[in-house]
């Protein structure tokens, strides 16, 4: 079952002092967009702001009438007229200016036929109000730029259930440029996606035509000015493979088209012991292999974990003096399972009974214990 979650593109209401500073923004009818979205990964805050129509030499948009959630993922993409990358630094601060700094990091750029579009993407983040109490407090996204520009724009989106850190969060991403007079698909090719992640795609012209968006895919907004249109898509693949979205531009002379897909991993929420551990002897002799998957909401392994997974004894069980873990407590997990082997307890003198392992993903903040075994003689 789908549940509906619904988004504002109201505009936003920035301060004065960043409006003399920047570049102010149109101002256009709000309206809701309800978009249907699967359990597991909530799209949150306001996919759909964006604007056209900066001048000068920054770009920004803020997130209202309401701010993302603390610990999302933002994905940014800029839009302008030009043949080079011009940007030269992108961060966030409040409507109010106050900084919040939030790091932003760049994923992709293509250009073509005089056009340029730039994708750069924030990882679990941090230090403004959620919710925000007012205006005057609300995200805003901003792209610094070494040349002023003539006409330019902003795409924002958020997303909840991404890993928090970046290189875990960051899948496959490129991008295509194309051309046509006509009817034109545009596409960046195919990228591998792991079980669970966000495919975002978003696709620029230099015409004010219609377009087809890609099939699968739900719309996060489209937006135009007087020379150029952008649509931006994402989706959440049920299953591994590869995503390749697709689309349809309706051109009547000769336009270039740009297009961007990025591939964000979701984040575990919890781990689960696959295999228990087993009753054994005390040290030299090994307890039986065990092993630690890390899962999302839905209990599917999350294959983008790569993360460290440590064990440590949970419930000691010695009954006079306590036991102690030896071996290589601390892998990295392959494909979402962490594997440990060769671990022992010495349990010295007499048996213990009631043991249990502790595993724990320190960057994830998630733990679990393990069901109860037993060290000693006749195990």
């Amino acid at each position: 079952m789908f549940k509906h979650v619904t988004f504002s593109t109201g505009l936003a209401l920035l301060a004065a002092g960043l409006l003399a500073a920047g570049c102010g923004e149109p101002v256009a009818p709000g309206r809701h967009i309800a978009i249907a979205t699967p359990p597991g990964l909530d799209v949150v805050g306001d996919p759909n702001n964006g604007t056209f129509g900066a001048n000068g030499t920054v770009i920004l948009k803020g997130f209202n009438p309401t701010n993302p959630h603390l610990g999302d993922a933002i994905v940014a993409t800029f839009f302008w007229h030009g043949s080079t990358n011009i940007i030269t630094a992108v961060s966030d601060h409040l409507t109010d200016g106050t900084p919040v700094g939030n790091p932003y990091t760049f994923v992709e750029y293509v250009t073509a036929g005089g056009i340029s579009m730039a994708t750069y993407v924030a990882t679990n983040v941090r230090n403004f109000p959620d919710p925000n109490p007012d205006q005057d407090r609300v995200l805003v996204v901003q792209a610094n730029l070494s040349a002023s520009i003539t006409g330019g724009g902003i795409m924002l989106s958020a997303y909840r259930g991404v890993y928090p850190t970046f290189a875990q969060a960051m899948g496959a991403h490129q991008s295509g440029s194309g051309s046509g007079a006509s009817q034109s698909t545009a596409t960046a090719g195919a990228i591998p996606v792991a079980a669970g992640a966000l495919v975002y795609g978003v696709t620029l012209a230099d015409a004010v035509v219609g377009v087809e968006p890609p099939a699968g895919f739900s719309n996060i907004t489209n937006m135009s000015d007087a020379v150029m249109k952008t649509d931006g898509e994402y989706a959440l693949p049920a299953a591994a493979g590869t995503s390749t979205p697709q689309w349809t531009w309706f051109f009547n002379s000769p336009s270039t088209w740009l297009t961007t897909v990025v591939a964000l991993n979701e984040a575990p929420t919890r781990l689960a012991f696959a295999v228990q551990p087993a009753s054994s002897l005390p040290c030299p002799s090994a307890i039986p292999t065990v092993e630690v998957r890390a899962l999302d909401d839905k209990g599917n392994t999350v294959t983008a974990f790569n993360g460290s997974v440590t064990v440590a004894i949970g419930h000691n069980g010695g009954a006079l003096i306590p036991g102690t873990l030896s071996g290589t407590n601390t892998v990295a997990a392959v494909n979402g399972l962490a594997r440990f082997s060769g671990l022992c307890i010495d349990q010295p003198n007499l048996p213990g009974n009631g043991y249990t392992l502790r595993a724990a993903a320190p960057d994830m903040n998630l733990s679990v214990e393990s069901a109860a075994f037993s060290i000693g003689i006749g195990n």
